[in-house]
């Protein structure tokens, strides 16, 4: 499912007030994190997380990885930290048309 420049504003005001959520340490991307993820985005669809104080690379190959695994989009990132996107079975948010 790509996010369209319409969607990804949308749910960047919606992302704006909430608290990272999941939070990777320096081990990187590990199982755990992901079914850690995996499980916060079933609950809430909309995830703020958390990346370590490597450099702009790295970071950007973790959130591609944590996309990858779980199915999720990439709504926005800065500096440390990320919003991701996935549907739930049942969506609790409606994107805009």
């Amino acid at each position: 499912m790509a996010l369209s420049g319409k969607h990804r504003n949308y749910l960047r005001g919606l992302a704006h007030h909430r608290r990272p959520v999941v939070m990777l340490g320096a081990a990187g991307v590990t199982p755990a994190v992901v079914s850690e993820l995996d499980a916060a985005l079933a609950h809430h669809e909309l995830v703020k997380v958390r990346l370590p104080a490597a450099d702009r690379d790295v970071r950007r190959r973790c959130v591609a990885d944590l996309c990858s695994r779980t199915g999720a989009e990439r709504v926005q990132e800065i500096g440390h930290v990320a919003v991701l996107y996935r549907p739930a079975a049942r969506p609790r948010i409606t994107l805009p048309a």
